[in-house]
């Protein structure tokens, strides 16, 4: 069934306010694919925050013109999907990775990243990467440890010297003074 030109525009007016929003994107092909596994991919995209469409190549190089991913979906060859986010690009990836381990009919083509495009390679060494909440929850450990370190230290001055002190009473030490005094 061929779609008609107002179809056809419909879809890249879609598929372009998407990918304007987009920050990044991951490109793949399949071959294969099952009517069951592939509403298990877009399951397993949805969870991850992102958006899947199954795009010709010429209305995707229209969709994407003007946004940050044109230059990667210029091109294509073969069957093509998109798979998008404007949230965390490392939890797509992820996902992404963690699905195509259990389904060989997927592959990678490319990713885009801000703008940037990536190969395979880099999308699988982007998927191994720690998302933005590990970083954020590291660096916060990083830039609160050393206050912490302070108050312990700023702490054990006044903690040891109640001890001596404490120590110095129970044995007597400072009852001579006093009786002089």
């Amino acid at each position: 069934m061929a779609l008609t030109k107002a179809k056809k525009a419909e879809k890249i007016r879609v598929l372009a306010a998407d990918l304007e929003k987009s920050t990044s994107a991951i490109v793949g092909t399949f071959t294969g694919l099952t009517a069951a596994k592939d509403f298990d991919l877009r399951k397993t995209i949805r969870a991850a925050g992102g958006r899947y469409h199954v795009v010709k190549n010429k209305l995707a190089a229209h969709s994407a013109a003007g946004t940050k991913v044109e230059a990667a979906l210029q091109g294509l060859k073969g069957v093509s999907s998109v798979a998008y986010t404007d949230g965390d690009p490392v939890v797509l990836a992820k996902a992404l990775s963690t699905w195509v381990k259990d389904n060989a009919e997927f592959t990678f083509k490319l990713g885009i990243v801000d703008g940037k495009v990536i190969s395979a390679a880099e999308v699988n060494e982007l998927a191994s990467m720690p998302g933005k909440e590990e970083l954020f929850s590291k660096l916060l450990f990083l830039i609160q440890s050393p206050a912490q370190r302070l108050a312990t230290v700023i702490n054990a001055t006044g903690r040891d010297l109640a001890v001596v002190v404490n120590q110095g009473v129970e044995k007597g030490k400072f009852a001579g003074a006093a009786a002089e005094a």
